[in-house]
């Protein structure tokens, strides 16, 4: 379906707010010296951090965030509203208000008490928690979204088989959701590489403990812009390969 002419402009307008500051970090680029900068020590102890903290962020989003949303889609009234919106918040929270909102949750002086929470705040661990809190709503959304698009039937079937419900969620359910489960993953995996704010808050930046690429960048940007630049580049590649990689139709679950 197509819109009226005047729609064309703003799109143009809307393609350029996105497209200029890509070209912007582009053209900023040394490209002599590229190589040299993203394969520093600096740079590859960040990214090699970031991927790691990533990562194990979205194993964890994958084994709280699949039942999150089941028992999200399973809520019914004026609580399933309430629940969400508070699922969702990290979606919508300043970086720095959600890095406060860890650091008072997992800190010394927070609500797990000093013993416990000396251990996690600004430590490694703190990394993959700050990125997996941000992250869990895209999991959430895909899932339960996913859970709704679907009627039920072959779980019914499978119901009156004699079929578990575990053995109905292992054997029917999730598989069909395959395609929401990775969309979910790439998706969180994307804004954990690139989490910032409540990392910094939260964690700190202590060189291959904490410093993410992110932060790297961050600290980079005065002192050695041109290494910033180049680092900026390889997270906006891995950005684009995962979006392109999570943003494609899903199949209608039956």
């Amino acid at each position: 379906m197509t819109g009226p002419r005047w729609l064309a402009p703003l799109a143009a307008l809307g393609g350029l707010l996105v497209l200029l500051p890509l070209i912007g970090l582009v053209s900023r680029v040394e490209w002599p010296r590229f190589w040299e900068l993203v394969t520093s020590e600096a740079s590859l102890t960040a990214l090699g951090l970031s991927l790691r903290t990533a990562g194990t962020a979205t194993l964890v989003v994958l084994a709280l965030g699949v039942p999150l949303a089941f028992v999200l889609h399973s809520l019914r009234g004026p609580m399933r509203g309430i629940v969400r919106a508070l699922v969702l918040t990290p979606l919508v929270l300043p970086p720095v208000v959600g890095g406060l909102a860890l650091l008072y949750a997992f800190g010394r002086r927070g609500l797990l008490g000093e013993q416990v929470g000396g251990s996690v705040a600004f430590s490694t661990l703190a990394v993959v928690i700050a990125q997996a809190f941000v992250a869990m709503p895209f999991m959430v959304v895909a899932v339960e979204s996913a859970l709704a698009a679907r009627s039920g039937r072959h779980e019914a079937i499978a119901g009156t088989l004699g079929a578990s419900r575990t053995r109905i969620l292992l054997r029917v359910t999730l598989p069909a959701l395959g395609p929401a489960l990775a969309t979910g993953a790439v998706l969180a995996f994307a804004r954990a590489l690139g989490e910032f704010g409540a990392t910094l808050t939260f964690a700190g930046s202590l060189a291959g403990v904490t410093r993410t690429a992110p932060l790297e960048i961050y600290l980079a940007r005065e002192a050695d812009p041109a290494s910033a630049a180049a680092l900026s580049l390889v997270l906006v590649l891995v950005a684009i390969s995962v979006v392109a990689l999570a943003y494609r139709p899903l199949r209608r679950a039956p």
